[in-house]
């Protein structure tokens, strides 16, 4: 499989038939070919390197089929990570409280309780 788009490299639409495909495959090796290029020779090997590999993945309908799925696949998971993660409050995860914890909340209850009746009873 091909590290970068195959679709950039090429210049291409991924709505693009095969003839145009094929244009532009002949237009850029035109430019990158190490022969015919003034780009540096271990730069234009790597374009050209990308570029036939490119080539490769899109000129056969069952390479670019595979490819086309898996980018699909890749761009779902994705959303679909996108989307969870808007449910995250930043806020730490909920916990067991702990015994002291417990107790704590325990002693401010009948705090509060004792404070009401006094309340009540005095008025």
């Amino acid at each position: 499989m091909v590290a970068v788009n195959p679709y950039r490299v090429l210049g291409v639409s991924p709505r693009a038939n095969p003839q145009q495909i094929r244009q532009a495959y002949r237009e850029k090796s035109k430019q990158y070919h190490p022969d015919t290029t003034e780009l540096p020779a271990p730069e234009a090997a790597t374009k050209f390197q990308e570029l036939n590999a490119a080539y490769a993945v899109l000129s056969s309908p069952e390479r670019r089929l595979v490819y086309d799925r898996l980018q699909e696949t890749l761009a779902r998971q994705k959303r679909a990570q996108n989307f969870s993660s808007r449910d995250d409050d930043g806020l730490p995860e909920e916990r067991e409280l702990s015994g002291g914890e417990q107790f704590a909340l325990l002693a401010m209850g009948l705090t509060l309780l004792i404070c009401t009746a006094a309340i009540a009873y005095a008025l």
